[in-house]
């Protein structure tokens, strides 16, 4: 016995009525991204993307000025923390932020004080570790978790801050390495 013929009229939305339905939504999305952009916000305040470099950069300044009391704490890690601290810096300035203290890989001692002392002017002084170790683990658990806060920013930003927040999380996260590797 054969079977009968499939209907001639298909179920479901017509092939017009879903290319309008396509168009409309593309003109839409179109035209409320283009106003957006246009602006760069609403109502004048500041982006997203603005508000997540100014948080970034400073982020990055808090970092520094961490490392700032850890140099004063504990002089002799001058030569191991000053090209860390630095990268930090130099990740506050990719952001738009300054840096408020100078690099103490000039001189550790004075440069460490003088850093120290502009830190201090900006907030109060965070407790350091008394052992170097202990000072070392808990930059590298600051570096850590800064990387981990980046990595899930850049999903809410635009290509370039995306791209930028991106190298500084992975930086961040070498950086934690390289304070933890003589803990082994």
């Amino acid at each position: 016995m054969p079977f009968p013929p499939p209907p001639r009229t298909p179920s479901g939305p017509r092939r017009r009525t879903l290319l309008a339905s396509a168009t409309g939504a593309v003109w839409l999305v179109g035209c409320s991204a283009g106003s957006e952009d246009s602006d760069g916000g609403t109502g004048g305040s500041p982006s997203a993307a603005e508000r997540a470099r100014a948080r970034a950069a400073r982020d990055s300044r808090r970092l520094a000025e961490r490392y700032d009391a850890v140099l004063l704490a504990h002089p002799a890690l001058a030569q191991r923390l000053g090209p860390l601290r630095a990268e930090v810096v130099r990740h506050t300035e990719a952001f738009g932020g300054t840096a408020k203290a100078p690099s103490p890989t000039t001189s550790p001692p004075a440069a460490a004080t003088a850093a120290t002392a502009a830190a201090a002017a900006s907030q109060p002084p965070a407790a350091v570790p008394g052992t170097e170790k202990a000072a070392l683990a808990e930059l590298a658990a600051a570096e850590r978790s800064l990387a981990d806060r980046r990595a899930k920013a850049l999903l809410d930003v635009p290509g370039e801050l995306a791209r930028l927040l991106a190298s500084v999380a992975a930086a961040g996260a070498a950086h934690a390495y390289l304070l933890t590797e003589d803990a082994k």
